[in-house]
């Protein structure tokens, strides 16, 4: 059963470029549950997409605008977002910023 420790040092794990302007460093998991963390430099996409995992993200970071279904919303540190299983989603970042994604189940792709 795959699992992070513990405990994690954020300077121990690397990060991982997905798309122009976004990185990410997959924090802590287990089987149900995993935290990630994405960096967005200023106009980053995270393109549209859907997947089976429930999602709950915290803004850490910057400013960005979210979409998810037919709503779209401007977040700023503090701010909180919601993606039920299998609704399209994006973010678009209009300040560099962090979002701190957690999922349920574990993102198997992100291993």
């Amino acid at each position: 059963m795959p699992q992070s420790s513990l405990f994690v040092d954020d300077d121990s794990l690397t990060w991982e470029s997905t798309a122009d302007g976004v990185k990410r460093k997959t924090m802590v998991y287990e089987p149900d549950m995993m935290v990630v963390k994405v960096a967005f430099e200023d106009g980053g996409i995270g393109a549209v997409h859907r997947h089976v995992h429930v999602q709950m993200s915290y803004v850490a970071s910057g400013v960005f605008r979210i979409t998810i279904g037919d709503e779209t919303r401007e977040l700023r540190q503090g701010d909180a977002f919601y993606i039920p299983s299998n609704v399209w989603h994006g973010a678009e970042c209009l300040e560099a910023g962090m979002l701190i994604d957690s999922f349920t189940p574990m993102r198997d792709d992100f291993l």
